[in-house]
């Protein structure tokens, strides 16, 4: 990339499953599109240095996914929140778009949703980068213990403990630093954006539904592994390995069912582009767009 060279962003919305959704976009479309799916409780906001790292070689196209970021969901919608419902918004939006080849980045819940997506359109998929998004079930850490409590009883009592432990600036606050080397890397923006959206009217009680419904992802794991044996796609499965929700078995996992996937440790937490986003950058351009090291 010419580093005097300027790829402007852009900040757009269209109408796709009913939803007025937000999305990012920079590059060239006539370049190979990289879709970038965020994870809780962020938004296409996590992308913000990467997109212009790698606007010379993509077209990027970061959407917020309903119940975050800038995305509008219309009451008269009835939207229900899970990620059955995410991989149909998604489908919706790429349509909407026009994206016929795109390589997935996905991110944390990105991954059941953009996985969903893949499976709806396997052909379209062109490579896979995993930043700490799961598909196995040993990449499930111990931070999920009172999520799985609340799987194996949705009892008020253990819906209000996620609340509790999570949805608040401090549970933001630890999921951003938990793990990280250098916290002073970490942009103070990030958790305050992210619990300032959760304030909305109402998106507590989606979030909690969302974990709710996360137990359905374990069930799909097999068709995601499934998926990636059949297409064997060039893949970067690049990890923080100190993510107390998604711990590194989850990253190794991935050579199982594609021996050729790049799995790479990095030493910082969950949100892995705040600390290593130049480092990432560098190996998606090497993995995903054959340039040479």
């Amino acid at each position: 990339m010419t580093m005097n060279q300027h790829y402007p962003v852009r900040y757009q919305f269209t109408e796709a499953d009913g939803i007025r959704v937000f999305y990012r976009e920079a590059g060239a479309p006539s370049n190979p599109t990289l879709l970038l799916l965020h994870g809780f409780a962020s938004s296409s906001h996590q992308f913000r240095e990467l997109i212009p790292l790698l606007a010379d070689k993509f077209h990027l196209v970061a959407p917020d996914l309903p119940g975050f970021g800038f995305t509008e969901v219309p009451t008269e919608r009835n939207y229900r929140y899970t990620f059955d419902a995410f991989g149909e918004t998604l489908t919706a939006f790429v349509d909407a778009l026009g994206l016929e080849r795109y390589a997935l980045y996905v991110f944390d819940y990105g991954a059941p949703a953009g996985l969903r997506l893949a499976l709806n359109y396997p052909e379209r998929v062109t490579g896979l980068v995993s930043q700490n998004g799961n598909a196995y079930l040993e990449g499930l850490g111990d931070a999920w213990a009172p999520i799985r409590a609340y799987w194996d009883t949705p009892s008020a009592e253990n819906r209000q403990l996620v609340h509790d432990a999570v949805l608040n600036l401090e549970g933001l606050r630890w999921q951003y630093l938990h793990g990280v080397k250098n916290p002073e890397r970490v942009a103070p923006e990030t958790w305050q954006l992210d619990a300032l959206l959760l304030e909305r009217p109402g998106n507590k009680e989606i979030q909690l539904d969302l974990f709710l419904d996360y137990a359905n992802n374990l069930k799909r794991y097999p068709d995601f592994q499934a998926f990636f044996r059949q297409r064997q796609l060039p893949s970067l499965i690049i990890w923080g390995e100190h993510d107390p929700f998604f711990i590194p078995p989850g990253a190794h996992a991935y050579q199982r069912d594609n021996p050729n996937a790049v799995v790479e440790l990095l030493d910082t937490g969950h949100f892995a582009l705040e600390t290593h986003v130049e480092q990432i950058a560098s190996r998606i351009r090497e993995v995903i767009g054959g340039e040479k090291r």
